[in-house]
């Protein structure tokens, strides 16, 4: 089964890294506030990133390894990396 790993902003500039599924469906739960108590807290503004894997072990895996990155390590692999948003037309400036 897909899975996605995928970062939000959030609207106080802080990035959420989260797994799902079905990413939009989580991307609606976050924006109506019934998601994370993080994005609660710190607002839903857009998702930045958005990389599918094969399964859920694979996307929590890399969820780890983005939550340990920096900040300018994260926004280097929103940009710079390989985002299906980009592919989708679905990243906004």
């Amino acid at each position: 089964m897909t899975c996605y790993v995928y970062i939000i902003e959030c609207c106080n500039g802080m990035l959420y890294t989260g797994v799902a599924d079905d990413p939009i469906k989580r991307w609606v739960q976050h924006a109506s506030g019934k998601g994370a108590k993080f994005i609660r807290a710190n607002g839903f503004l857009k998702p930045v990133f958005l990389e599918s894997f094969k399964d859920k072990s694979a996307a929590m895996r890399k969820e780890r390894e983005i939550k340990c990155l920096s900040r300018d390590e994260k926004l280097k692999m929103i940009f710079e990396g390989r985002n299906l948003l980009d592919l989708f037309g679905l990243r906004q400036p």
